[in-house]
């Protein structure tokens, strides 16, 4: 059954009980209507529904006046966000089929405006405001604890917060402040540096940022001097997005850098049949258009031969799933494979052709077993917040089941285009291969207060190219999918 982010709201409002996400093939139909409760694929594809129930139900909701006010009444979203966040046991179930395959309904989500003063971010160190940005979600989940970087990180990165809030003095007054923390001599300067390794070329990291701060004042300057709306105003704007671009990526150098020589992420010795990923890797996915689908991907009015995008997967947060995803990356498993899902909420992929719902050819781990057509199993794996860096992640149960519900998550989902691992509702272990890009905005999931963080491992994000996926649909084919950097970091079993 297809789910619709739009559609999720209107659920939440009605009198039928929810009983959480549920991952399945495209091939096998489990999902049970009743008027109590379902098993509901969320993160998957059902193509082989039953007809017959299905024209009953949308029978049955077409006469639901409940439903049909919310469609009417804009109020009710607010109260069916605030369940969402507060009541991680909800979700899913039977969907009325009049909101299956909608598109029309998305002008009933709310404005971003009207929630995220009601998110907290706990992951990031935002405040209130919800992290949506992949660059700095990764370099918070970096296995260091120096705090004078946290606060360099914090100072930059709200420069280009107030860059996009047209805050110039703000944002000028950002510079300097990051200017005096890089002083020659300054307690944080040598604290930050003293914390790296000594093949790391800080201190080069943080001489490179210097001009790159001089720039970015000048042209902030140079867009306060200017009509606001001129040519001349855009050009000083971007050209101070430029310099902060190349900043925040010194920044990242400086903050690998402190990453301890050799560190690993530990795993239970139970698990050692299996793949994984003692560090990063960098990933490039290229779609293009299914014969069913049109020919470009049209992205904000400009038209495109293909959508190639770039994904850094961690394998400090999460080794197992990450290890497992780069060794199929790299046998070529998902080359020329479908988009099984694309429905607003996520793009899914992952389901081979053939009975199995999963990657076949491995070994299947002693501690997990295989699946029922002989599937490569992977534990779940979440790494709270609080138990890194140094710990082990929880493996085979949520943060819930773990007695820790409401806890953050070392990478949320909170970014446009942050990749999840699939896997069926009641089974932790019975992810295999399925995975998924999670296109709702982050305003309506802030991190450690939706149904996601806890419940399903985050392990990686899309770094470049993720507007791609506002249109890529079911159907486009994977025409290569390739690791770019980091693959010395697979170790295999």
């Amino acid at each position: 059954m297809k789910i619709t982010a739009s559609a999720l709201l209107v659920l939440l409002l009605s009198n039928t009980s929810c009983q959480g996400f549920v991952v399945v093939s495209p091939k096998t139909t489990t999902t049970t209507t009743t008027t109590t409760s379902s098993s509901s694929s969320l993160f998957a594809t059902s193509n082989q529904q039953d007809d017959e129930q299905l024209n009953n139900n949308n029978n049955k909701e077409k006469n639901n006046p409940f439903a049909n006010a919310i469609a009417s009444n804009m109020v009710g979203f607010a109260v069916a966000t605030s369940v969402l966040w507060s009541s991680p046991a909800m979700l899913f179930s039977t969907l009325p089929s009049s909101m299956q395959n909608n598109n029309n309904n998305n002008n009933m989500m709310p404005s971003s405006s009207s929630i995220v003063a009601m998110a907290k971010e706990k992951a990031s160190g935002s405040g209130a405001r919800v992290n949506k940005d992949a660059d700095s979600l990764l370099r918070l989940g970096l296995p260091i604890t120096n705090k004078e970087v946290r606060k360099l990180q914090t100072d930059i990165e709200n420069i280009n917060i107030d860059l996009g809030s047209k805050r110039k003095a703000a944002a000028l007054d950002g510079v300097k402040k990051v200017k005096t923390q890089l002083v020659s001599n300054n307690k944080a300067l040598t604290s930050m540096v003293n914390a790296c390794r000594p093949d790391a070329k800080c201190e080069t990291f943080v001489q490179n940022m210097d001009p790159l701060l001089s720039e970015l004042s000048l042209k902030i300057a140079a867009s306060q001097d200017a009509f606001t709306g001129s040519e001349q105003e855009r050009t000083a704007i971007d050209g101070a997005y430029k310099a902060w671009n190349t900043l925040q990526q010194e920044l990242t150098n400086l903050e690998e850098g402190m990453v301890p020589a050799g560190y690993r992420t530990p795993v239970p010795s139970e698990y050692s049949d299996l793949p994984q990923l003692q560090g990063r890797a960098t990933v490039e996915f290229v779609i293009k258009k299914g014969p069913d689908t049109v020919g470009v991907f049209n992205i904000n009015g400009n038209n495109y031969p293909e959508a190639k995008m770039t994904m850094v997967i961690d394998g400090y947060v999460a080794p197992i799933t990450g290890g497992n995803f780069i060794e199929l990356v790299q046998k070529g498993f998902y080359n020329n494979m479908n988009i099984q899902r694309s429905d607003g909420f996520v793009v899914q992929t992952g389901d081979p052709d053939g009975e199995a719902v999963g990657y076949t050819g491995g070994t299947p781990s002693k501690a997990v077993g295989a699946g029922p057509k002989g599937e490569r199993l992977v534990p779940l794996e979440i790494m709270p917040l609080k138990d890194y860096p140094g710990q082990e992640a929880l493996y085979e149960r949520n943060i819930d089941e773990d007695g820790r519900g409401g806890e953050a998550t070392v990478l949320p989902f909170s970014s446009y285009g942050a990749m999840g691992w699939a896997r069926e509702e009641y089974s932790p272990n019975s992810g295999s291969s399925q995975f998924f890009w999670l296109l709702f905005d982050s305003d309506l999931t802030p991190a450690g207060k939706n149904l996601l963080d806890g419940n399903y491992p985050c392990f990686g994000y899309v770094v470049k190219g993720a507007d791609f996926l506002q249109d890529v649909k079911e159907g486009d084919i994977i025409t290569s999918a390739k690791v770019t950097q980091g693959v010395n970091n697979l170790k295999l079993p």
